[in-house]
């Protein structure tokens, strides 16, 4: 993640829409990838210092859980990441929009990290075919309008689903502890996720697939059966020796989606190290070899500083040599899916 600023100078969060120091609007541009400073010229237009026009989109607007820009003259009333929502949760329940808030912020980060690499990324409306698109699903456990159901977060068909219920840091937790998971987020949900909805586009050649079957497994075993034994018998004695968690040891998908989610948190955290001084070049300049020691260093210093502060560890996980011919693999997936676009 860049580092933004006010034009009054002040640093800014990418999630905010005023700077506290001057009180200007801000807002995110997408097709600039930076943050804009805004002055309002009437009927719900803002214009930067480039003369460039804007508007807010529409869930900003009408729901404040958005702070992304569209260009005046667009057509859609919604900024590009808005328009890959297919369901969002009832906001006739007030609870329902610090969920949605927390789900956005997320979401807005997972494409902020896809759009640095250059990823192909195409809303489901658009193209049905091989767009994307997210469900932000409630159930039982978090309305009583949806009695006897159970929605799982996941992925099928070119929809992510995420339980609303995941933005609840108390239920999150709960779920955390029960299944005895060192990491869960909603940022880390999707970009899991992601993962899956990226194999599905990427088509790999038969030499590509040979050498994901060698490192990941074959992922044409039985995913049902794979997912039920897991949560039944748990996982493997010494899954750590193989694995970047215990969930991907489960079904060759989940460990190239785990090992998916791991590379976008490795490689956003390093743009982030990078803007703020603490790497002396950026990750997109790096081999997938130099970003992994780069990141030991990142990483040893993240969790020092957490339990500085009485936190606990902010990457609670081993790369092993195992784990990193997979981050490597990921890393020549990307290249060939970047000829996508």
């Amino acid at each position: 993640m860049n580092r933004f600023a006010c034009d009054c100078g002040s640093p800014v969060y990418f999630e905010n829409d005023f700077c506290i120091n001057c009180r200007s609007a801000l807002g995110y541009d997408p097709i600039r990838a930076d943050m804009v400073t805004l002055a309002d010229w009437g009927d719900g237009r803002y214009q930067d210092l480039l003369g460039n026009t804007f508007r807010y989109c529409a869930n900003g607007v009408e729901h404040a859980v958005c702070n992304w820009l569209r260009p005046a003259d667009s057509l859609s009333q919604f900024c590009q990441a808005c328009q890959f929502n297919r369901t969002i949760p009832d906001q006739s329940r007030t609870e329902n929009q610090e969920r949605w808030l927390v789900l956005e912020r997320a979401k807005k980060r997972l494409f902020y990290t896809l759009a640095q690499l250059n990823l192909p990324l195409l809303n489901g409306w658009a193209d049905p075919q091989r767009g994307l698109l997210l469900d932000f699903i409630e159930d039982a456990r978090s309305s009583d309008e949806y009695p006897e159901t159970f929605v799982s977060t996941g992925y099928l068909g070119g929809i992510i689903t995420v339980n609303a219920l995941e933005a609840d840091t108390v239920a999150r937790v709960t779920a955390q502890d029960e299944l005895g998971e060192s990491y869960r987020t909603v940022l880390g949900h999707l970009r899991h996720e992601s993962g899956h909805y990226y194999w599905s586009l990427l088509n790999p050649s038969p030499s590509l697939l040979a050498e994901f079957r060698l490192l990941f497994g074959d992922e044409r075993a039985d995913y049902r059966a794979a997912l039920d034994a897991h949560y039944k018998a748990g996982s493997p004695k010494h899954w750590k020796d193989r694995f970047i968690s215990a969930y991907a040891s489960s079904h060759p998908s989940e460990d190239w989606a785990e090992c998916w989610g791991h590379y976008l948190h490795i490689y956003d955290a390093l743009d982030t190290a990078w803007a703020h001084q603490l790497l002396g070049r950026q990750p997109e300049t790096m081999s997938m070899t130099e970003r992994l020691r780069a990141w030991s260093k990142i990483s040893l210093m993240l969790n020092e500083l957490n339990r500085s502060v009485g936190r606990g560890d902010a990457y609670p996980f081993v790369i092993n040599e195992f784990v990193a011919e997979k981050l490597e693999f990921i890393d020549l997936a990307i290249d060939r899916l970047r000829t996508l676009h």
